[in-house]
């Protein structure tokens, strides 16, 4: 099978990285018809907030497009286009080209840009930018052949705000890239603390918060010691709550390449995940859930259906409540005062992610997907 990954998509995201790879590690060729348009998050929230209608957004746009379709010209023959994350905006050319060539098309939707834009509070400034965005995402749906999410409970949402039938998606998890994220023996000796390691993109549905206030409980145990990693808009107020409360038991970090984050990973004795309390922190197991199985490290995260229904509590991750800072300061109690419950979280909560979550399964899973999609498409 060849498949044309076509589009606008951020090429170093780890969602289209994993697909990509997956795909090509199950025998499926992948041509890469790509072209930047988004020069950063600040780039993604100024559209989203109205910057769309800039005429040198416009412009932008019909150049990135035009450098799309002579690229195209040039993949060849191709059997399934399939668009990476985020796609909404790419489909109505991705969906004339395949109607000229007759192939199928599919759209890794992967998170909702509505729901991301309303929980980042851009929808707020603008109704107009609001109903664009909705209607372009509702539109990209009705469009693709196939749509590709990663949990039940995110199927049901689409199905609830844009009517769109269950059969029309596929489920891939999210998974994690064993290129980077492994076991790694530790670099610093041990000096007797216990590292409790949070990193990403600080946003509403990571619950950062509730890390910092965790923090505060556990302030007196000076064994105990967090380091958050990134950048994002919930940084600075926890860097202020932290300060506020003079914690010396957290330390914030900027980013870092894989490698080093790989290296912060190693050293800490237990990754956090999301556990703030938002539809789209609900709805899907993150990236880092994945990555700290992958890494051979117990998890804490908070609870939820979507989880539960990947992870077993006390057996490959270690469950919490949400958005409550005395549960998950228990929960590093517990994991520091019992090594024999990390020892089964790291190992257990590694093997299932070598069953089920790494690129060789991915990529199966998704594989499959577009190989009932090709087999069954009337053209």
């Amino acid at each position: 099978m060849r498949v044309c990954y076509f589009g606008t998509y951020r090429a170093g995201y780890s969602r289209n990285r994993i697909m990509i790879e997956g795909l090509r590690r199950n025998g499926i060729e992948v041509i890469e018809c790509h072209e930047p348009l988004w020069r950063g998050i600040e780039d993604r929230v100024e559209a989203a907030t109205g910057g769309w209608a800039r005429p040198s957004f416009a412009g932008r746009l019909l150049r990135v497009y035009a450098r799309l379709l002579r690229k195209h010209r040039e993949v060849g023959e191709y059997d399934v286009m399939v668009l990476g994350y985020p796609g909404q905006l790419d489909v109505p050319l991705a969906r004339l080209l395949t109607r000229l060539r007759r192939r199928p098309l599919v759209l890794d939707v992967f998170m909702s840009i509505y729901l991301i834009a309303q929980e980042r509070g851009l929808t707020k400034r603008s109704r107009i930018t609001a109903r664009l965005i909705y209607s372009l995402e509702s539109l990209a749906c009705r469009l693709a052949d196939l749509l590709i999410l990663d949990t039940e409970e995110y199927v049901a949402w689409f199905q609830k705000v844009y009517r769109i039938a269950p059969a029309r998606f596929r489920l891939v998890p999210t998974g994690a890239d064993d290129r980077v994220f492994r076991p790694v023996e530790p670099s610093r000796r041990d000096d007797g603390l216990f590292r409790v390691l949070y990193y990403g993109t600080f946003i509403p549905n990571h619950g950062v918060k509730y890390i910092v206030e965790a923090a505060r409980l556990l302030q007196d145990d000076p064994g105990i010691h967090f380091e958050l990693v990134g950048e994002g808009p919930d940084k600075e107020p926890a860097r202020v709550l932290a300060e506020t409360y003079g914690l010396a038991n957290v330390t914030f970090t900027g980013w870092m390449e894989k490698e080093n984050l790989l290296c912060k990973v190693a050293e800490a004795d237990v990754c956090l995940g999301a556990f703030g309390t938002t539809p789209q922190s609900l709805m899907t197991v993150q990236n880092k859930i994945y990555e700290g199985l992958a890494a051979a490290k117990p998890v804490i995260t908070g609870d939820g259906p979507a989880v539960r229904r990947a992870l077993r509590h006390r057996e490959h991750v270690y469950l919490c409540e949400r958005a409550n800072p005395r549960s998950l300061a228990e929960a590093i109690r517990a994991l520091r005062a019992d090594p024999e419950l990390c020892r089964r979280l790291s190992e257990n909560g590694h093997r299932i992610y070598r069953r089920q979550f790494d690129l060789n399964h991915i990529g199966d899973r998704f594989a499959a997907h577009l190989r009932e999609l090709v087999g069954g498409f009337a053209g």
